[in-house]
């Protein structure tokens, strides 16, 4: 899969998650095999760059490429200027927010609530186009609304406009993450217009990712939540593509190594006191499904201290291993771990 001038190791991509895909994360997940992955939005005014949020969320320090920035906003000037001064800080693929579903970003007519203004969407795309030298790729949901689903007008809108790739979130701008996605939409999409269509929703298993690239026809596929708390879906979903079949869970040594480096990158990149805050729902998703989890997250949610947090870490760990010798935290193997003699963990 190619996005301008960048060809993709593969079509398995990280979605763009406000709280999420911060820098440590990112890294994480394309150590684990994502083919892209996309920063946390940020907004197209400039002026609110100054936040120690925005700062964050703008530091690409140490990155491989290609770095996919996402901006949002409504005004099409404002978002050229984004795009301009996000390319001068390292951004080489532009991605433009028009999927989400957010009060706080639709109130503002940015998000999913432009796919009800075409007009408004061509501007937007044609400026930001126009203004930087990189790929710029869109990201929208199938319509504002089930009786309007509209994504094949705004890919065609894309398309002629300039965008280089196109993800499609399969729920509309009013289901908001409720009830199930639907993929119909995208594969019609995928028929209409002869960019990379990425599709994305409720995609939380290998298996359902080859099922969805098959009957879409879609160039790629994008994982968002499924990937909190299980960074390895991303080399289980490209092993299970590539040969029909899951590669072995990784070993329980393997999981705690990488988690911990995880928390490490965490009090590094926000410091200590946000870091240790911030990594409490990191290591509430990791343990969600394991054995033990529960008593373990209670306990973790009330340590302050960074090498408390780097020591209960160890002995949950030490716990499995003691059990388990290999570890898959994603339930689409069937199985979260097993004992030493293959048995099915309690």
């Amino acid at each position: 899969m190619r996005i301008g001038p960048h060809a993709l190791p593969n079509p398995v991509i990280l979605a763009p998650m406000a709280g999420v895909t911060d820098r440590p994360f990112r890294r994480l997940c394309r150590e684990l095999g994502a083919g892209l992955v996309v920063s946390e939005m940020v907004t197209s005014d400039t002026r609110l760059w100054q936040s120690a949020k925005s700062s964050r969320r703008l530091d690409h320090s140490g990155e491989p490429g290609p770095i996919s920035v996402q901006i949002a906003g409504a005004d099409p000037r404002m978002m050229a200027e984004a795009a301009r001064a996000n390319v001068d800080l390292g951004a080489q693929i532009i991605d433009i927010n028009m999927g989400c579903p957010a009060k706080k970003v639709c109130k503002r007519a940015a998000g999913s609530a432009l796919l009800s203004e075409p007009e408004l969407v061509t501007r937007i795309l044609e400026s930001v186009v126009a203004a930087v030298p990189v790929p710029v790729t869109l990201k929208i949901r199938t319509g504002p609304t089930r009786d309007n689903r509209n994504a094949v007008l705004i890919a065609r809108i894309a398309e002629q406009s300039g965008i280089q790739a196109l993800a499609i979130h399969g729920r509309t701008r009013a289901d908001r993450f409720n009830g199930e996605a639907e993929f119909d939409t995208i594969g019609e999409v995928a028929r209409s217009v002869e960019i990379p269509v990425i599709a994305n929703g409720d995609i939380d298993s290998p298996q359902k990712a080859q099922r969805i690239l098959q009957s879409t026809g879609a160039g790629g596929i994008m994982i968002g939540r499924a990937a909190q708390g299980n960074p390895w879906i991303f080399q289980d979903t490209v092993h299970y593509l590539e040969h029909g079949r899951l590669a072995p869970a990784p070993s329980v040594e393997e999981v705690r190594a990488r988690v911990l480096a995880h928390l490490s990158d965490l009090h590094d990149f926000y410091g200590t006191y946000s870091g240790v805050r911030i990594a409490r729902k990191h290591l509430g998703w990791y343990t969600q499904s394991l054995p033990g989890g529960e008593h373990f997250r209670r306990g973790f949610n009330n340590l302050e201290k960074a090498t408390d947090q780097r020591r209960a870490i160890e002995q949950f760990f030490q716990q499995i291993s003691a059990s388990s010798d290999r570890l898959r935290i994603g339930c689409y193997g069937g199985v979260s771990a097993r004992n030493k003699d293959g048995a099915l963990a309690a």
